[in-house]
């Protein structure tokens, strides 16, 4: 198995950035589930199971896309690339990280959240990383599924299976935001991708119709932002989050369809678009604590 690696480049493998994110959106479906403060101890045990979970998905994903990540000047620094863990540390390493993180699930919160977790892990790990990613240029749609389960995940850590509506409503939110932010990245990418021969949208069906296809998604993404207003979920300081945040996305995905020749601008988008979402769930968390504790009305 050669040289043990060092924890930097254990860590690296588990695209920490994007967990947190994970985590963020997590820790709100938790923190929404139930009209009081959950308790720590249990609020820490599912953060650290689905983080571990998600962790361990983003390692099996660096393992399968080894050959691809050295074609691609994004991921050609990762540690699997550049030999610092060999692919058996790494699957070991990730099998660790996800019994630990189902384990936790199992014993601390509940069996359901467990089970969605895992089958959210094996998704991603393997029909999205293994499958679909060079299926289809749709498999940023299908597969944003996997990404897009952690604040149910966070939900039912807390309430099980009662309100899961609402927890749905936060899925959508995740699932229909994913196209967008990764088709923005994709284009800024595109021809790495295609070196690469990854199907993505702009390979496959070109620079404009991918341009249409964001802002189509992001005034969907508009729309499915007021449902947790609409709904009664939440309340106005939610809704002026949602609105002028997804003002600001319409704007760049209008700026991505009318200057083609804008070589920034979808990083910029791609960019942004990270920002809007965690800025969006804090918004539907402020929002909740205000309509608790204050007895703000919609």
């Amino acid at each position: 198995m050669g040289n043990l690696p060092s924890l930097k480049d254990l860590l690296g493998l588990c695209k920490i950035k994007v967990v947190m994110l994970i985590l963020l959106t997590a820790v709100v479906g938790m923190l929404l589930a139930v009209p009081y403060v959950p308790s720590l101890l249990l609020i820490i045990a599912a953060s650290a199971g689905i983080s571990l979970a998600a962790m361990s998905a983003a390692v099996f994903n660096h393992v399968v896309d080894e050959k691809i990540d050295t074609q691609m000047s994004r991921t050609d620094r990762r540690p699997l690339p550049q030999g610092k863990v060999t692919r058996e540390q790494a699957l070991i390493w990730g099998a660790f990280l996800g019994v630990v993180g189902i384990a936790l699930l199992v014993v601390f919160v509940n069996l359901l959240t467990a089970v969605l977790t895992l089958l959210s892990l094996i998704g991603y790990a393997v029909f999205y990383t293994m499958y679909l990613k060079r299926a289809t240029p749709q498999n940023i749609v299908i597969g944003g599924a996997a990404g897009a389960a952690p604040p149910v995940l966070g939900w039912t850590s807390i309430a099980g299976s009662n309100g899961l509506e609402y927890a749905l409503l936060l899925f959508l939110i995740v699932f229909i935001w994913t196209p967008p932010h990764f088709w923005a990245l994709a284009i800024h990418r595109s021809e790495e991708y295609k070196k690469a021969e990854i199907p993505m949208l702009p390979v496959t069906h070109g620079l404009e119709f991918t341009r249409v296809q964001i802002l189509l998604y992001t005034v969907l993404l508009f729309l499915v932002t007021l449902l947790p207003f609409l709904t009664g979920m939440s309340g106005l300081i939610y809704l002026i989050c949602a609105v002028s945040l997804g003002a600001l996305f319409l704007g760049y995905s209008i700026k991505i369809f009318l200057e083609p020749e804008n070589s920034k601008i979808a990083f910029k988008t791609f960019k942004y678009s990270i920002n809007y979402l965690m800025v969006l769930f804090v918004g539907l968390l402020i929002d909740h604590y205000l309509l608790m504790n204050f007895g703000v009305v919609a």
